[in-house]
């Protein structure tokens, strides 16, 4: 029993040194996590635009959106996708269009 209430004590120490790192809980540290995966999942998914290079983060449900499409919009496309996935509060879209060349 003693054993148990150590190992306790140890993880609600951690998970308080996590916040403490990155002003985050360890809760908001996996949604986040949850939504990124998500949301380049759906972008990968996606088969009206290529959209495999494009770069995301999530900070307290926003959303980052980083890289470069080929079209205008491909990049109006990724930003709808990821307003779609659940836990998103905001998408900050930074994507650059640029034609690729050959």
């Amino acid at each position: 029993m003693k054993m148990k209430a150590i190992a306790t004590a140890l993880l609600v120490m951690f998970l308080m040194g996590c916040e403490a790192m990155t002003g985050k809980t360890a809760g908001r540290n996996v949604d986040d996590a949850t939504i990124t995966a998500s949301v380049k999942s759906t972008l990968v998914a996606d088969k009206a635009a290529n959209l495999t290079r494009i770069d995301v983060d999530t900070n307290n449900g926003v959303v980052a959106l980083n890289g470069v499409v080929e079209l205008p919009d491909h990049k109006a496309r990724a930003e709808q996708l990821a307003r779609r996935v659940d836990g998103v509060r905001n998408v900050v879209n930074n994507l650059q269009v640029q034609k690729r060349t050959s």
